[in-house]
């Protein structure tokens, strides 16, 4: 079946980085449409980025200029480059992987944002 394992998440300080990593298996990962998801204590699941297959790119207004995210189909994972983290960026960190009427969920990776 297919997977998704998310890992790179952690405590930070604000204004420091991180880089998630999603890697998939048992997919064609290809030709999926990848995305980040982040869902903080008490609040809804948002998306904060998506890399299309042909690799376009967009970003929630709240990340914009400071989170990038890549693909890398040699080796089936994705990635969120994030810098000049805020406190408010702290949530779990979920990787999506859409096709036509097939979505996957990772189990999420923690990224908290303090002092």
């Amino acid at each position: 079946q297919v997977q998704l394992v998310e890992s790179g998440g952690g405590l930070v300080q604000p204004g420091g980085s991180l880089r998630l990593s999603c890697t998939a298996s048992r997919m064609a990962f290809s030709m999926y449409s990848m995305a980040w998801y982040r869902q903080a204590p008490g609040q809804q699941r948002e998306l904060v980025a998506v890399i299309t297959s042909t690799s376009r790119t967009t970003y929630a207004d709240s990340v914009k200029g400071r989170f990038t995210i890549t693909r890398d189909n040699a080796k089936n994972t994705m990635y969120l480059q994030m810098n000049s983290l805020k406190p408010e960026d702290t949530a779990v960190y979920y990787c999506n992987a859409e096709f036509r009427t097939l979505v996957y969920w990772g189990q999420g990776t923690q990224v908290t944002v303090s002092s």
